[in-house]
């Protein structure tokens, strides 16, 4: 389970981040949404223990994750290609991350064959280094990094993002069957809230840093999202006078 109590994030006289409370059970795929601005990438960072939380704590599987390092074995995350090493070939870094995570070369090769219909004969084997792909073939890599020595916890920001339709639809097959796993807890966040309306089981909506939904998955969810966010953007349509 992740438990977060009392957790705000400020800068300078502004915050970002203000959530009371929020729990997020083990085995659960939760999708975030909300406009840029939101809190989201805030969230994951304070996760992965990135940023220093301004109150309260983010507890993880019996761990305070800003206390102790005793969650890193068990997390695992792809935010943005910041989280690659640029001048590693795929291949190498896989083989380097797999090496943190206690796995040889020949369990990441074996991870790599189980995921060669996600990376479609792109980014493996072409003699390039990261920094040298596309910004897809790039978060490929990365997804695929964040999976090694099956991790409890998977962290995904906006992972459909630079990605080809056909690839998208690989990758939620990747996140739903991360999802059919009880021992594994998925948070993937997503502007494209038809993405996260297929594979979370319960959407958290975060507006200015606060939840202002969190709902269990049903038939009716994309559409109550859809309303939600079209709602916003009227709210902030210009009004235009007519001249008298």
């Amino acid at each position: 389970m992740i438990t977060i109590n009392n957790l705000s994030k400020k800068y300078d006289n502004s915050t970002v981040l203000n959530i009371e409370h929020l729990e997020i059970q083990k085995g659960q795929s939760i999708g975030l949404v909300g406009n840029n601005g939101a809190g989201k990438t805030t969230l994951f960072s304070l996760l992965l223990d990135l940023i220093q939380p301004t109150t309260g704590n983010i507890n993880s599987h019996g761990v305070q994750v800003d206390q102790s390092e005793d969650w890193k074995p068990f997390t695992s995350a792809f935010i943005d290609e910041s989280f690659l090493i640029g001048y590693l070939t795929p291949e190498e870094y896989l083989y380097f991350i797999g090496e943190l995570r206690g796995q040889n070369k020949a369990d990441i090769d074996a991870l790599i064959a189980s995921y060669s219909d996600f990376f479609n004969g792109e980014a493996l084997g072409q003699k390039k280094y990261l920094r040298d792909l596309s910004k897809g073939n790039q978060k490929k890599v990365g997804i695929v990094a964040a999976l090694i020595g099956n991790p409890e916890v998977v962290i995904l920001d906006e992972p459909f993002a630079n990605l080809d339709p056909s690839t998208q639809i690989r990758l939620k097959k990747i996140i739903k069957g991360l999802a059919d796993d009880p021992n594994v807890t998925v948070l993937v966040s997503s502007h494209d809230l038809i993405h996260v309306t297929e594979v979370a089981q319960r959407v958290v909506l975060l507006e200015k840093g606060e939840v202002v939904k969190d709902i269990e998955k049903t038939a009716g969810t994309f559409e109550e999202l859809e309303t939600y966010f079209k709602d916003i953007s009227e709210s902030y349509a210009p009004v235009i006078l007519e001249e008298e």
